[in-house]
């Protein structure tokens, strides 16, 4: 049987469209909680340096498997910055995050997070910052190559990194010449 099935499919496309967005809002929430809790589990039975090396190995293969789903879905044959860009803001993890900033020119992309949704809740529970810059960086680093091989990507800051109150990580992703 093939999916998405054509019942599905008929119950989700009888849905107001307002309806149909809250629910696609509510399972991007639900991939993230059960990434949150998947991970402080792991975190409470080996510690958060064992949690984030797990963590990141699942998200590399993520961030491969996400770029590739995006440039067919959202059918982008411009596999330049502003191609990228538009792939990263279609992504779950930057559709979770409520404050977000993405810049484009002609030689780089950024993608920046003001206030990151993982980490405060991490903090509001009483728990560390997570140093989630190798689990981004991962992810990113295999997005961008499965997306376009010649792009680049920098991390400019990233926990553990020391950062500023309004800004939790920043990408810079450029084109070699």
């Amino acid at each position: 049987m093939s999916w998405p099935t054509k019942e599905d499919l008929a119950m989700l496309g009888s849905m107001p469209k307002e309806t149909l967005l809250n629910l696609v809002f509510l399972h991007i929430k639900n991939l993230w909680r059960i990434d949150g809790l998947y991970f402080l589990g792991i975190e409470k039975k080996y510690g958060t340096k064992a949690a984030t090396h797990i963590d990141a190995d699942c998200w590399k293969i993520m961030g491969k498997i996400e770029a590739r789903e995006l440039k067919k879905a959202l059918d982008i044959k411009n596999r330049n910055l502003s191609g990228l860009i538009m792939a990263l803001r279609n992504t779950s993890w930057a559709l979770y995050q409520t404050q977000k900033e993405f810049e484009i020119s002609a030689k780089k992309g950024v993608f920046r997070i003001t206030h990151c949704r993982t980490q405060e809740t991490r903090i509001a529970k009483g728990l560390d910052e997570f140093p989630c810059k190798l689990v981004r960086f991962g992810y990113l680093q295999r997005f961008v190559k499965e997306f376009n091989p010649r792009m680049n990507i920098t991390c400019r800051i990233c926990p553990p990194d020391p950062h500023t109150e309004d800004v939790w990580c920043e990408w810079e992703f450029t084109l070699p010449e």
